[in-house]
């Protein structure tokens, strides 16, 4: 049964970030959500419903990346390899600039869902080279990942509030 096999990994996966620092943990959450909203949107069809996934998207990326470029980056240079973290923030710029050309559209547009199914790609290949060696390198260094977990979340819930603005209440 396939769905015993699906509970088995999230009941590994469970494990696994319980055991991770709360940097890490915060992180890969961020990671999760971000994931199960691209997943979501590729089985929309209704524009206004795509625009307001989108929207939610977008302010997820974008607090996602100023908590990392902010906190998380800053405090593993010189802890981890330097390639992974310029990589990282080019990586970043390449999907800001997308938002900011999606976020220029409307659901109907040419390009729109594309441009949104290969940001969604972009952000799985950056996931998977943060999850993979930089949170293996993070893990290794001598930091206070707590700490930095406890500052990312108030930067977090600071930065949400800020970004959603008025619109969004």
């Amino acid at each position: 049964m396939a769905t015993t096999s699906t509970q088995a990994r999230a009941a590994a996966n469970r494990r696994r970030r319980a055991r991770d620092p709360e940097a890490i943990r915060l992180l890969k959450k961020d990671h999760r959500e971000v994931e199960g909203m691209f997943d979501e949107y590729a089985q929309l069809e209704n524009e206004n419903e795509k625009l307001a996934l989108f929207n939610k998207i977008a302010l997820a990326l974008k607090v996602h990346c100023q908590i990392e470029e902010e906190i998380f980056y800053p405090a593993e240079r010189g802890e981890i390899e330097e390639d992974l973290l310029d990589e990282a923030l080019v990586e970043h710029a390449g999907a800001k600039g997308l938002i900011a050309q999606i976020e220029g559209m409307e659901p109907g547009d040419e390009l729109y869902d594309a441009k949104i199914k290969v940001l969604g790609e972009y952000i799985t290949h950056h996931v998977k080279e943060e999850e993979g060696d930089m949170f293996r390198q993070a893990k290794k260094a001598d930091l206070d990942l707590e700490a930095i977990g406890k500052r990312m979340e108030a930067r977090k819930l600071e930065l949400t509030a800020k970004l959603a603005g008025p619109a969004h209440h």
